[in-house]
């Protein structure tokens, strides 16, 4: 599994919220739902992007806009527009602290505040993750907080987007599902698009999963965490020589295998303390540790937190924010809530507020 795979395979890919705005301009939305990931298209009429202490980006039709949270921002016809409508958490919309979710209602996940002479409001459509989790984390902390991938890009995404605009207003079984899976395409989309782009700033530990060799190497690991690996024994698996695999894994990926193994195994094992069907010696066997106390012991030095203490905090909704308060100090120094193979030189790097893709 690469990490990209990763960010989709879990709560993120399932129970997204999707919703229809129809707005007749003057308008302005300002969004503080804290939401890790939410994806921006517009069918009719264009919107400025207002991100916290950046510069205003234009969103036209069929541009694909992909934001990181939890960082606040604005949504508006024009970038002066003043806000009148919070978005908050658990995406319950007010205006002046009262709610307006019956009197904005229009229909099947629409809503909206349209004037009786307006012929042709604003139309945009928005998906929003509401939950987030260890391994598309890894990605996610490298994420500008702004990603806009211009529409004609590629057509099938293009499609995919027309294709999301007529299902989400249908009520028929099963339909989350189908919106769901419609909205991981088209974050994927961008996402690659955003990998493949020569100015992109992805992390080179992402880029490296392109590599000949690194790249197995890495999929290996992910793939099955649980395994005795050794260097030696992945080089085996890849047809390098021990020293040959360390050097060009360390090299590309910013620490050796092992240490990145470590990393990985706990990310792993944090999003499997999330279910509460699995005990803690069950996820310890599942990510390689021998038993509950070796895995508590491990995730205590490295997250600050014990295993039962994350598990607890991820029922509340407040795990994700508790690795980064608590930044526990790692074996190898690095700070508990630092995606894994993370170089010392990126540990510090902040990533880019806005990367506008080229078009073409």
């Amino acid at each position: 599994m690469d990490t990209l795979t990763g960010l989709l395979d879990g709560p993120k890919a399932r129970g997204a919220f999707l919703l229809r705005s129809v707005l007749s301009t003057p308008w302005a939305l300002r969004i503080e739902d804290r939401a890790p990931l939410s994806l921006i298209t517009m069918l009719d009429g264009a919107a400025w992007i207002v991100p916290d202490g950046a510069e205003p980006v234009l969103v036209r039709p069929g541009d694909l806009a992909l934001l990181r949270g939890p960082e606040a921002y604005t949504v508006a016809d024009h970038p002066r527009s003043e806000p009148d409508i919070l978005i908050g958490p658990g995406q319950i919309c007010s205006r002046d602290g009262a709610s307006v979710a019956t009197s904005m209602a229009m229909g099947v996940r629409t809503w909206g505040e349209t004037r009786p002479d307006d012929e042709r409001p604003s139309v945009m459509l928005s998906g929003t993750y509401l939950a987030e989790h260890e391994i598309g984390r890894r990605l996610l902390g490298h994420l500008p907080t702004l990603l806009v991938r211009p529409a004609g890009v590629d057509t099938t995404e293009d499609t995919l987007v027309r294709l999301l605009a007529t299902e989400v207003t249908r009520a028929e079984p099963g339909q989350e599902v189908v919106l769901d899976r419609l909205l991981d395409l088209l974050v994927v989309g961008v996402l690659r698009s955003w990998l493949a782009a020569p100015d992109g700033q992805a992390p080179g530990w992402l880029l490296a999963q392109a590599d000949e060799v690194v790249g197995p190497a890495l999929r290996l690991l992910h793939d099955d965490p649980a395994r005795p690996w050794t260097v030696a024994a992945l080089a085996t698996e890849v047809g390098v020589s021990r020293a040959g695999l360390a050097r060009r894994f360390t090299a590309l990926v910013g620490e050796p295998p092992m240490a990145y193994l470590a990393n990985w195994r706990l990310a792993v094992a944090a999003d499997l303390l999330r279910d509460p069907g699995l005990t803690v010696a069950a996820v310890a066997r599942k990510v390689g540790y021998g038993d509950a106390f070796a895995l508590s012991t491990a995730f205590k030095r490295v997250r600050g937190l014990t295993p039962q203490e994350h598990r607890r905090l991820a029922a509340s909704g407040e795990a994700g924010g508790a690795a980064g308060e608590v930044a526990g100090e790692g074996a190898d120094g690095a700070a508990g809530d630092v995606p894994a193979g993370t170089s010392p030189a990126a540990r510090s790097a902040v990533p880019p507020t806005t990367v506008v893709l080229a078009a073409g």
